[in-house]
């Protein structure tokens, strides 16, 4: 899909994700369960488990996978706002880069893929959940992920105190918000992403 990273001794190239990349997705996604609340979920899944996930979220969404040298080191994708037909132009949005990786401009270079691969489906509105502490920082977690949205042009739309309870903790989450689109009377419906890519494969 592109490359990046002016910044790296090596490029980065991002590309469309298939479940083959479970394991190794599963792989950079465990250290963030086990080691920090960056998520909320307390036991890592199996590779059967995230090739599950995937195979969901590429029924409709976008999932890209950053690889150097050919090693996936992150991934992004997006994922169902809320069950009600009114927001479906609406998505939530994740991305996770492999421990070791960070300040490389992968994360950047993922998001950037994302929310071009949104905007020709006809996405209008990207939201991201992201957990932060209750106070001060700790060894599991900052507020570095909300930092990073900020640069991207996200604005913070609330912040949920004490919501999250981890490692014998408990943690704050916040939602964020950036506009893509135009919001219009007369709004077409957003298309399927395998639908798009199909099509701009065939040009």
């Amino acid at each position: 899909m592109t490359r990046g990273g002016s910044a790296m001794e090596h490029m980065v190239t991002i590309r469309p994700a298939t479940e083959a990349d479970a394991p190794a997705l599963a792989a950079i996604y465990a250290p963030y369960v086990r080691d920090t609340a960056i998520t909320f979920e307390y036991e890592p899944p199996t590779a059967e488990g995230f090739a599950a996930r995937m195979r969901s979220t590429l029924a409709f969404y976008p999932y890209v996978v950053a690889e150097l040298d050919g090693l996936p080191v992150g991934y992004a994708y997006a994922s169902v706002f809320k069950g009600r037909p009114a927001y479906d132009w609406a998505v939530e949005t994740s991305i996770y880069v492999a421990r070791g990786y960070a300040g490389r401009g992968i994360g950047r270079a993922l998001h950037d893929a994302l929310e071009h691969a949104l905007t020709a489906q006809g996405v209008l509105n990207m939201y991201a959940c992201i957990a932060v502490p209750h106070g001060e920082d700790d060894e599991t977690l900052t507020r570095n992920s909300q930092q990073f949205h900020e640069h991207l042009g996200y604005r913070l739309v609330g912040e949920f105190e004490l919501c999250g309870y981890k490692g014998g903790r408990w943690y704050n989450m916040v939602w964020m918000e950036k506009m893509i689109g135009e919001h219009r009377a007369d709004q077409p419906p957003v298309k399927p992403f395998l639908e798009i890519a199909a099509s701009a494969a065939g040009r």
